[in-house]
């Protein structure tokens, strides 16, 4: 009977004991990443939704002002789906008396976080 040479007997307990340990410590990183990628994703998301919202307000007060509404500074919420986000805009004179800065903020999630888009432009009240 021939001798099995000990490189033609296959694996070791301690080569095996290796290979998992590579592959529980690539999957463990994988997960990690997975769950980071979704993290960033919903707070993408979030932000593209408060962008938007913050548009369609500021179209709304620029609609105002040329209809000759007032400009005052004001708050809330947004209404459904989008409750969870809160609005307020801040107003700044200029040299121009009919010229005005308005400032509309979109904050959501929980202040400490400050999770928030401004966007800033210019109103011509009672201008086209």
């Amino acid at each position: 009977m021939k001798a099995i040479a000990s490189s033609d007997r296959g694996f070791t307990l301690l080569e095996v004991m290796v290979a998992l340990a590579i592959v529980a410590t690539s999957l463990v990183a994988l997960l990690g990443l997975i769950n980071r990628s979704v993290t960033i994703n919903d707070r993408l998301q979030q932000t593209t939704r408060a962008t938007l919202l913050a548009q369609s307000k500021m179209s709304e007060i620029e609609l105002a002002a040329n209809n000759g509404g007032s400009l005052d500074a004001e708050e809330g919420f947004f209404a459904d789906p989008f409750e969870s986000f809160h609005w307020r805009t801040h107003y700044e004179s200029t040299p121009l008396p009919q010229l005005q800065t308005v400032t509309v903020v979109v904050a959501w999630g929980d202040e400490k976080k400050n999770e928030a888009v401004d966007l800033t432009s210019f109103v011509l009240q009672g201008g086209e």
